[in-house]
């Protein structure tokens, strides 16, 4: 009995599209025996054709064609690798509505038009797999899908930018400042000449939304969504998150609940207790905590980064993708039926979000500066729990910063506003949330 045989094409080689073509190259006998198939790469579109890439492929294999490598009828499944959200929505869908497999790492494209793609897979039967776009190398959607389905999450948070990992770390494990250390991501390829995706959080707010879909169905509105970066974090900030047993790290957070019937999701820079598992994942590594009604808290932690760890996600879905086919079983029924279930669940007001907090401030030294920043807290019913203090008496300035008993983001809002038109604060003050369960 003969093989069937499963018509690949490639759409991107960049980074994550060489290593999934040296991969699967180098791994193509093992696939083909243990799926019982013979694979056959169709073709890899690329927009440059004499470019210099690090792997070698034959020159046949090229086009600059995307739309007649999808339409090539003996194309099955189609990778989608180039990026962006404009030229990728619309091959995507061209491959979706001519009822194949997409398989993308792809996740800004995801975030910005989900619906729109989910809604043709579903239309034509075409099937869309994503496991690349979250976590690198680390099977965080598969577990949300497969082996944890059975457990209704509240909280969701993880450390999923590496780049902005690795600043954090080198700023509190060496004393690095921003710039520095962001020169040195820089230096090591892990952060590109325009870091602005990471360092501000929009990846890492990408991520947050795709996971909130999986455990909830609903994608998490920019306008609704808490999107800060990591630029503003001062030596300052590190210290007194280490003095007080916190480790600072960007998290992206998704909490529901499940009574009062909303959702929250937030990406921020955040004071973790320092005996948290996500406290001591450091460098690029990624790391998410999965807090289930049944498997109780789980956490997976490895490479979120690079080629190799993308690469090896894609070609876990690239099996899933061929087992579907030769074996039966329909790979993205649930995201159908998610999208119907997350259509009653709303997104939280700011009054139901509530949080422990941190700031920073730089006050003009006078008599009775203290007291009326105390009372700007109570006003608006904010509790402090900690002041530190520091004076600059040949600069007529003092630093203070505090935290406070859990607010809402609402109060807190108003404190941070009206602090900042207070004559006696010099300098925006420097709000950050503290991590808490």
């Amino acid at each position: 009995m003969s093989k069937p045989t499963i018509g690949i094409a490639l759409l991107g080689l960049g980074t994550v599209g060489q290593g999934v073509w040296k991969h699967l190259a180098d791994k193509r006998s093992d696939l083909e025996t243990r799926l019982g198939v013979r694979l056959d790469m169709r073709g890899v579109a690329v927009r440059n054709l004499r470019r210099t890439r690090s792997v070698r492929l034959p020159k046949q294999k090229l086009t600059t064609d995307s739309v007649a490598l999808i339409d090539d009828p003996k194309v099955d499944i189609v990778i989608e690798l180039i990026g962006g959200t404009t030229v990728a929505r619309k091959l995507v869908l061209r491959a979706l509505r001519a009822g194949k497999t997409v398989i993308t790492a792809n996740k800004a494209l995801l975030c910005d038009h989900g619906p729109e793609i989910l809604a043709a897979a579903q239309a034509s039967g075409g099937k869309l797999l994503f496991e690349g776009s979250v976590g690198g190398g680390i099977p965080i959607i598969k577990s949300l899908r497969e082996g944890l389905v059975a457990n209704r999450f509240d909280l969701i948070v993880g450390i999923v930018n590496g780049t902005s990992n690795y600043i954090l770390t080198r700023m509190g494990e060496d004393g690095l400042d921003f710039e520095t250390a962001l020169k040195e991501a820089r230096t090591h390829g892990y952060a590109e000449a325009d870091a602005s995706l990471d360092v501000d959080g929009i990846d890492a707010w990408h991520k947050a939304s795709i996971l909130a879909f999986l455990a909830h169905g609903k994608w998490a509105p920019r306008a609704r969504t808490l999107v800060e970066g990591i630029r503003n974090v001062r030596s300052a900030d590190i210290d007194f998150a280490r003095k007080f047993g916190y480790t600072l790290k960007h998290l992206a957070v998704v909490r529901r609940d499940f009574k009062a019937g909303w959702m929250s999701v937030g990406v921020y820079p955040a004071l973790v207790p320092s005996d948290n598992i996500l406290a001591k994942v450091s460098g690029v590594n990624n790391g998410i905590t999965l807090r289930g009604d049944v498997v109780g808290s789980t956490t997976l932690a490895g490479r979120g980064a690079g080629g190799d760890a993308t690469a090896s996600a894609v070609l876990g879905d690239l099996v899933d993708a061929i087992l579907a086919r030769t074996r039966g079983g329909i790979v993205d029924a649930d995201l159908h039926a998610l999208t119907r279930a997350g259509k009653s669940l709303r997104m939280a007001d700011e009054d139901e979000i509530v949080s422990p907090f941190y700031l920073r401030m730089t006050l003009r030294d006078t008599h009775g500066v203290l007291a009326g920043i105390y009372r700007i807290f109570a006003q608006h019913k904010v509790s402090i729990a900690r002041v530190v203090q520091y004076e600059h008496p040949d600069k007529g300035t003092g630093t203070l910063t505090l935290s406070t008993y859990p607010a809402s983001e609402r109060n807190i809002a108003k404190v941070v506003a009206e602090l900042s038109r207070a004559k006696t604060v010099l300098e925006e003050p420097m709000l950050l949330r503290i991590f808490a369960t």
